[in-house]
């Protein structure tokens, strides 16, 4: 996900919530980043990755 504004980063902790309630947070990855997103954020979260730049989140996809 990717969030331009700091008005959009709360719904980003949300979407991760709603996976966990429909039972589908341990099958998929979530990738976070944008002008407004810093590590702590994403660990705060429970994102499993975060990148500045765009392409960065394709290529740690993999590491996770």
């Amino acid at each position: 996900m990717s969030a331009l504004l700091t008005t959009t980063m709360p719904s980003m902790g949300a979407t991760i919530e709603a996976l966990k309630e429909a039972g589908l947070r341990e099958q998929v990855k979530v990738m976070i980043g944008g002008a407004p997103i810093t590590q702590d954020f994403a660990d705060k979260i429970g994102a499993d990755g975060f990148a500045r730049m765009p392409a960065a989140p394709r290529a740690r996809s993999r590491d996770c």
